[in-house]
C-alpha cells in the first residue's frame, strides 16, 4: 500500500516523540471537540426541560395548573397560537434561562423529592405562596416572559374593547407591567387572595 516504507517509520517516530507543539495541538483539538459535546447536551437538556411534556410529566403540575391552563384562552383559541410553561415561566435569553433553569434545580426539585405540594390538598395549601413567588418574579422583570408575545407597543388599540384600551393606555402611562393587572389569566386566583391588598 505504501511504497516508501521510510516515510511511515518517520511519521510513526514523530508520534512516538512527545512535542509541546503537537501536545498543545492534541490538547486544544480535544478541548474544541470535548466543548461542542457538551454544548450540545447541554442545550439538547435545556430544550427538552422546555417542553410541555416535560412540564406536565409530575402529577403536582398535571393534575393542577395543567388543567386550569387547558381553560384558558394561552391553551385554546381562534389564532391557534399556543404559549406552554416554558413560555411564560422561563425566559428566552441564555443568561436568564440558565439562571431559572438553576434556581428550579436547588428550590423547587427538593419539594419534588420532598413531596411538599404531592398531593391535590397539599398544592392548594401552598398555592397563595407559589403564586406571590411567581407574580413577585415576573413584576421584578417587567413581565419579561409575557412581553415576548404581548407589548403596549405591538397592541392595536382600536381592536380592543373600549375598557382595554383604557386600562392599557393607563398602565403604559403609569410603567405598570403585565401582571399588575392579570394575575389569573392561566391558573386559578388563591381562594386567599383579595384584589383589594394590592
Amino acid at each position: 500500500m505504501n511504497n516508501n516504507p521510510g516515510a511511515l517509520k518517520r511519521f510513526w517516530r514523530i508520534l512516538k516523540q512527545p512535542s509541546a507543539k503537537y501536545s498543545l495541538l492534541a490538547l486544544l483539538t480535544f478541548g474544541f471537540f470535548s466543548g461542542i459535546i457538551f454544548w450540545g447536551g447541554f442545550n439538547t437538556a435545556m430544550e427538552a426541560t422546555n417542553s410541555l411534556e416535560f412540564c406536565t410529566s409530575c402529577h403536582e403540575m398535571r393534575d393542577t395548573v395543567y388543567q386550569e391552563y387547558k381553560e384558558t384562552i394561552h391553551y385554546s383559541n381562534r389564532s391557534g397560537v399556543r404559549a406552554i410553561c416554558s413560555d411564560c415561566h422561563v425566559p428566552k435569553d441564555w443568561v436568564h434561562k440558565v439562571a431559572r433553569k438553576t434556581q428550579a434545580t436547588f428550590k423547587e426539585l427538593p419539594h419534588k423529592v420532598l413531596g411538599t405540594i404531592g398531593t391535590p390538598e397539599k398544592f392548594e395549601a401552598k398555592r397563595m405562596e407559589l403564586a406571590t413567588n411567581e407574580w413577585k418574579h415576573m413584576k421584578e422583570t417587567d413581565s419579561r416572559e409575557c412581553r415576548n408575545c404581548h407589548s403596549f407597543d405591538g397592541m392595536d388599540a382600536k381592536k380592543q374593547k373600549p375598557r382595554a384600551q383604557a386600562e392599557h393606555a393607563k398602565a403604559k402611562k403609569e410603567g405598570k407591567t403585565c401582571i399588575d393587572c392579570h394575575k389569573g389569566i392561566a391558573h386559578l386566583l388563591p381562594k386567599e387572595y383579595k384584589e383589594d391588598e394590592e
